[in-house]
């Protein structure tokens, strides 16, 4: 089965005074506000292309993770994965880092880490940002 999912983003102006909204049609969790001064200053109350795609890539990763651990026979009991998707002005996307801490019992250290690289590898959200370097940082509780 296939499934599409929908945002639809709303803006007004020009790029450096405008602003918008981008809503997530499929699940219909929200509208929020986006702009460029957030996109290139940084902001706490409005959010940025950069910070769903942290979203996705940190779901994406929990998930594949989660799946290869419980194929490995060592599911786990928790896993905790912060994305941090870096852009700089005039030169766009440049990296997506992965914190993950996670609780697995019966694991050793390099079983983890290993298991942990295939899914930053092969997770389709890190497929589909293959364009920028993606690194890793696991820490087995």
């Amino acid at each position: 089965m296939t499934v599409t999912s929908e945002a639809t983003t709303h803006w007004k102006g020009s790029l450096m005074d405008g602003s918008g909204t981008v809503s997530l049609d499929s699940s219909g969790a929200g509208t929020f506000d986006v702009n460029w001064k957030a996109r290139s200053e940084g902001s706490t109350s409005v959010t940025t292309p950069e910070e769903l795609i942290a979203a996705a890539h940190a779901a994406c990763f929990s998930m594949a993770f989660s799946h290869a651990l419980a194929e490995n026979g060592t599911p786990p009991e928790s896993v905790d994965t912060t994305a941090s998707v870096t852009f700089a002005p005039g030169t766009g996307i440049t990296g997506s880092h992965l914190n993950v801490n996670a609780v697995v019992p019966g694991l050793s250290q390099e079983d983890f880490d290993r298991i942990a690289a295939d899914a930053k590898a092969n997770c389709p959200v890190s497929q589909a940002l293959s364009g920028i370097e993606i690194t890793l940082e696991a820490t087995l509780a």
